[in-house]
């Protein structure tokens, strides 16, 4: 399915809605403040069954519930049971029904779907539950990086999918390490990050420092994270994709390379360098990773401070305006 949006272009004009209750401006950079409280979207996890589990296939999905957040788990995951014949969930019978029109779709199967907002979901796993051990649903060695590198103060990790193509692979991989470079010398992070309004939470080091990951396509343990990129662009099978990771494994969009030049490197990493105009995650572009990571603990500590929660009232919709991202000021 093609989910590739045409909200990127040369020239970036985001979408952000200013929040009128939030009395006091916030200045810390938007991928902080992501970082420090905005809790990742769960990712849709379904099982489709019929009849009863054998053991083992009920001690592999006892495994995966364990992991999930609402079990107490760290993965960002809602696990559903849906039972043929008794769903009642309309959205879920829709779903099976077509599903089971496919070819080697046979029960119990499991579908992993991911939220872009607005309703919006992308299928980017799919197979039998007792396939789902060695697909690596919730650890890879990427993603591990990606929670790792954002822990240790990372500000945007430019997640790059490789094609097949070695020429079009080097040249994006140099356009990035290039501009992100001079970026990280140009900018400067907001004034007034500390004051009320604008407070750090976490001892995370707060610095400006952009690095580029690199993903094999034929990678056999990274397949769901390949999918859920190529997702977004599946009429660019011979294109190397590049996505900017921030926050708790946000993904601000997949673009394709040849898209990829220095101005729209340069608007993305102002966006995110900026001071977070619109608190409310919900109003800001972006789709979350599935990420097996203990973000609380691993920011705050067992007994840390943890932010203020954005209430029900900074979350009344309000009318959006389209307004160009300024960089940060200067001290």
């Amino acid at each position: 399915m093609f989910y590739y949006r045409t909200c990127i272009r040369t020239s970036i004009a985001f979408l952000v809605v200013l929040s009128a209750t939030i009395a006091i401006a916030c200045n810390v950079p938007v991928f902080r403040y992501a970082l420090e409280r905005w809790r990742p979207d769960l990712c849709q996890v379904i099982v489709f069954y019929d009849g009863n589990l054998s053991d083992v296939q009920e001690q592999q999905l006892q495994t995966l519930e364990r992991e999930a957040v609402d079990k107490g788990g760290s993965a960002n995951a809602e696990i559903t049971r849906s039972r043929i014949g008794t769903e009642k969930d309309r959205k879920r019978k829709e779903l099976w029904a077509t599903l089971r029109t496919q070819p080697q779709v046979t029960l119990p199967y499991m579908v992993i779907r991911t939220s872009l907002g607005s309703g919006e979901m992308i299928i980017h796993w799919s197979g039998r539950l007792e396939d789902s051990p060695k697909a690596n649903l919730f650890h890879s060695p990427i993603r591990r990086e990606l929670s790792r590198r954002l822990l240790s103060g990372d500000s945007v990790i430019w997640l790059l999918l490789k094609s097949k193509d070695p020429v079009k692979n080097r040249a994006a991989s140099d356009l990035l390490t290039e501009e992100l470079d001079r970026l990280s010398k140009k900018l400067e992070l907001p004034d007034g990050i500390g004051l009320p309004g604008s407070e750090l939470y976490s001892e995370v080091p707060l610095f400006l420092k952009f690095t580029v990951l690199e993903m094999d396509p034929k990678d056999p343990e990274e397949q769901l994270l390949i999918k859920l990129m190529t997702g977004f662009a599946a009429g660019e099978k011979d294109e190397p994709l590049v996505a900017p990771v921030f926050g708790r494994g946000r993904a601000l969009e997949v673009i394709p390379a040849r898209q990829l030049n220095t101005g729209l490197i340069e608007d993305l990493t102002m966006f995110l360098c900026g001071a977070c105009s619109c608190q409310v995650k919900e109003r800001n572009p972006g789709f979350d990773l599935l990420l097996s990571t203990h973000w609380n603990r691993e920011l705050f500590g067992e007994d840390g401070e943890m932010p203020p929660t954005v209430t029900t009232l900074e979350r009344t919709p309000l009318t959006p305006s389209l307004l160009t991202i300024p960089p940060g000021r200067k001290k």
